[in-house]
Order: structure tokens, then C-alpha cells, then sequence
């Protein structure tokens, strides 16, 4: 498993990373457009995190040569690819063909008709096995009318990881499910337990993907909603009010030094330094803390995210494979993402480049194969158990108006959630009250909610 910041992980990527996808893009031939009127060839659009990266590099001598199809790919930072994405598919202008969508966007692509229905497609690849996708991945992937729209390329829960040794020494057994008192508890015990050592790690950098997805997890389990059923504002109510307070409170007594501006990698490096005995993020960041050269490798315990009110709390995340409603080329686009989001390519991963850097959280298969077993062996039963616990359309206490665990799947959430973010991260800094971010935020949701009210 490698870790990315995927969903929720800022624009930011390693500039190594960055250059190299774009080398490779070139080479591929990337512009889209470029596939005009030959049928064996497509155009793909994708975010530049690493699995991208090495999916380019195993294209050409595998899925080209096996089909005959030419794949152009045009690769992009994950602010800059969601914008190029949303305005082709919105436009239906079919430069691209393919494109790497998350389960963030697809509800709202599909209903919008921006996306094919892969159905006709799944059924008639019986070798595809859409019945091996995690159930939980497989739905957020589907419309409102219940049709798949896209297949994942790889997935991701949230859990708890905390340093076993430390917690031992303090004589604490974190239970396989904690609830988030429990982890409290054992932040306060365990904070300076080394020199330099806080107790948790917790996202306080602004950003929907950022602070909030997290924070969002954490609202739900306290009983708190962004929207009530009816579209009604619920951000200063008191299942959302309680959530923050414990966040923010939780993070500003025991958490990492500078939090308000923490986010997914920060956290990463604190625990690998052996600055925070805790983390709660996401299952990907496992690969890295148990990866060769991890000063923590092995010292490292999980457990399911943390809960209050719910039976569980993880999230839920993929970036996957979608086909622009408007391209000509569906066939050979299919066996594009069949080819990419298959079986055979996670044994092609595993036996070329190891099984540190397969593409999981997506299938079954994977969690039963031995040798991803013997690599993930700390990680991969928690990682599956946290994404099968995960319930998009049912993730708190009351019914939502649409689906989403750590956010709200429409598109005006990405701005909401990232200014109210900005309140929620001064509050950890200390330069704002709790209540005052959340009536800001309150009247922020109350403009976004009157737009879908009465639909």
C-alpha cells in the first residue's frame, strides 16, 4: 500500500513526483484530442499521485501491447485536474475520454449526465468481477439511479495508529474499536510521555479535505449533520457544536505543536519522529509507517476510528475511473479501466514493482492474496474492516439529504467546507471561539442549503 494524500489531501505533491508525471505525459503523447479519429486509442486525464504514475509506466508494454490501444495521458496536480475535468465533462466537449474521478464527484457528474453508465459494460466483462469490489468503494461509486459510473483504481477508510510501546509503558490497551473519550483519555496519559511527545495527532489545516475530513467523521459520531434531511442548515446545532468543542479542545491540549496548520503529511512525519503517540487519518498512511526505512515500523497498533454515537465512523474515499459520456471511443475506454481497476493488474504491480505499491483498498481478492498479506500484515485486516464498517448513505444518527461520509456530496461543498475550515483552524490557533466559527459557518450553509430546499 503507498501512501498518497488522495482524497483529501491537498494540491501539494512531492515536485519529483510532479515532473516525472509530466515527462511521462509527454512521452505518451499527452493534449487531448490526439486520439481523434482512430478508434485504438483514447485519452486519459488523471491526478498525479504516485499510483498514477507507476500505471503509466506499466501502459505501454502491457495494456498497449495486449489490446493495440494507445493510451495519451495527460497528467495534473489534484486541484488543477479536478478544475481541467470538470470543465471537459461539464461542456461534454470529449477531449478526454477517461478521467480520474473520486466518489466525491460522481454522484452529482451522473445525475448531471457528464458520465456513462458502466453497467452494460460490467456485465458483458463477466472477468472483471464487480462482485470482488468492497462493497462500500462499489457503492459510493453509483448514481442516485443506482447505475455504476465509475471503477475504483484504489480506496481508503480512516483509522486509529498509535505507538504500542508507548501506550504499553503507560499501561493503556486501546480496545480493536475505541470510542473517542477512550482515545482522550489516553492522549492526556500519554502526552510528554517522551521528550517532545504530544499524545494525538489531528488535522488542523484549513482545507474541505484537509481539517474537515477528519472533523467530519467526528460530527457524525457526536450525532451532528452539515444539512438535516430537508436541506436545513445544522452547523451551529448541538450535535455539531459538541463535535468541534471535543476536536478542537482535544487537539489544542494534547495534540502536535503548530495544529492549525497540520495536516496529512505533518501528521505523518510526527508520528514517524516520534513527536505524537497517536494518529487518527487515513488507512493509507499504514504503507508508509511500515515501509523499509520507517523508524516505526512495527511499533505501530490499529484500530477503528473512533466513535461516540455511531457503530462506526471511518470514511470513505477512492479515485477511480470514469468515461465522458460523449466519447466515441466507450469500448476501448472500458477496457482501459477493466485493465486498470482488474485483478491482473494488482499481480502486475506486485510482481514488477512489489506489493508495497499496489493500488489496494479496493477488492476483496487483494486482502485474500498471501503475498499482499505478508507485506500489509500489521495493517490489512484493520483496512478492510474499516472500509466494510464504512456506510455512505447512512453515516450518523439521522437521515441526509445525499451521500457522504466526510463530505457532502455537492458541489458547492468544496468552498463551504474550506471557509468554514478556515474558522474552525483559528480556533485551534486560539484567535477564534468555537461558537463564533460555527455561526459563521452556520450562515455560510444556510446560503448553500436554500439552493436545494424544496427539490
Amino acid at each position: 500500500m503507498v501512501t498518497t494524500r488522495g482524497p483529501l489531501r491537498t494540491a501539494a505533491v512531492v515536485t519529483a513526483v510532479f515532473a516525472t508525471a509530466t515527462a511521462m505525459t509527454a512521452c505518451a503523447g499527452a493534449g487531448g484530442g490526439s486520439s481523434s479519429g482512430n478508434p485504438n486509442s483514447i485519452n486519459v486525464l488523471m491526478v498525479n499521485n504516485p499510483q498514477m504514475v507507476d500505471l503509466q509506466k506499466l501502459t505501454a508494454d502491457n495494456f498497449t501491447k495486449q489490446t493495440g490501444i494507445t493510451v495519451n495521458f495527460t497528467v495534473l496536480p489534484e486541484n488543477d485536474v479536478r478544475d481541467k475535468i470538470s470543465q471537459d465533462f461539464s461542456s461534454q466537449a470529449a477531449q478526454y475520454d477517461v478521467a480520474t474521478v473520486s466518489n466525491y464527484e460522481v454522484p452529482f457528474y451522473a445525475k448531471n449526465g457528464w458520465l456513462a453508465s458502466l453497467d452494460g459494460n460490467i456485465s458483458s466483462d463477466p472477468g472483471f468481477d464487480q462482485n470482488d469490489i468492497l462493497k462500500p468503494i462499489a457503492e459510493g461509486l453509483k448514481g442516485d439511479d443506482g447505475h455504476v459510473y465509475a471503477e475504483p483504481f484504489y480506496g481508503e477508510s480512516s483509522f486509529l495508529m498509535y505507538r504500542k510501546d508507548v501506550l504499553q509503558a503507560a499501561n493503556i490497551t486501546m480496545p480493536d474499536k475505541p470510542t473517542w473519550q477512550q482515545v482522550a483519555d489516553a492522549a492526556a496519559k500519554v502526552d510528554n510521555a517522551q521528550p517532545g511527545m504530544r499524545g494525538i495527532c489531528l488535522r488542523g489545516q484549513p482545507g474541505w479535505g484537509e481539517l474537515f475530513a477528519p472533523l467530519t467523521t467526528v460530527v457524525n459520531t457526536f450525532g451532528g449533520t452539515w444539512f438535516s434531511k430537508d436541506w436545513q442548515a445544522q452547523v451551529n446545532a448541538p450535535g455539531f457544536t459538541d463535535a468541534t468543542n471535543f476536536y478542537v479542545n482535544l487537539v489544542r491540549e494534547h495534540g502536535e505543536a503548530g495544529a492549525s496548520q497540520a495536516g496529512f503529511t505533518e501528521c505523518l512525519n510526527d508520528l514517524e519522529q516520534g513527536k505524537v503517540a497517536m494518529w487518527y487519518d487515513a488507512t493509507s498512511a499504514a504503507g508508509s509507517l511500515e515501509g523499509s526505512g520507517s523508524p516505526v515500523a512495527g511499533k505501530i497498533g490499529y484500530a477503528a476510528a473512533p466513535v461516540n454515537k455511531t457503530a462506526s465512523s471511518g470514511w470513505i474515499y477512492s479515485w477511480a475511473f470514469g468515461v465522458q459520456k460523449a466519447s466515441t471511443k466507450s469500448a476501448a475506454a472500458w477496457k482501459f479501466i477493466s485493465w486498470a481497476s482488474g485483478k491482473g493488474y494488482e499481480n502486475l504491480v506486485g510482481s514488477q514493482l512489489g506489493w508495497a505499491k499496489v493500488p489496494a483498498g479496493k477488492r476483496t481478492s487483494t486482502y485474500d492474496n498471501p503475498d499482499y498479506q505478508k507485506l500489509a500484515g500489521p495493517f490489512y485486516a484493520q483496512t478492510k474492516e474499516s472500509i466494510l464498517a464504512a456506510d455512505p448513505r447512512n453515516p450518523g444518527v439521522q437521515p441526509r439529504p445525499t451521500v457522504g461520509i466526510q463530505f457532502v456530496d455537492i458541489p458547492e461543498f468544496t468552498d463551504l467546507g474550506t471557509q468554514v475550515s478556515q474558522h474552525i483552524s483559528a480556533a485551534i490557533a486560539g484567535q477564534e471561539t468555537v461558537q463564533a466559527a460555527l455561526d459563521a459557518g452556520q450562515q455560510l450553509a444556510s446560503s448553500v442549503a436554500k439552493k436545494y430546499q424544496g427539490k
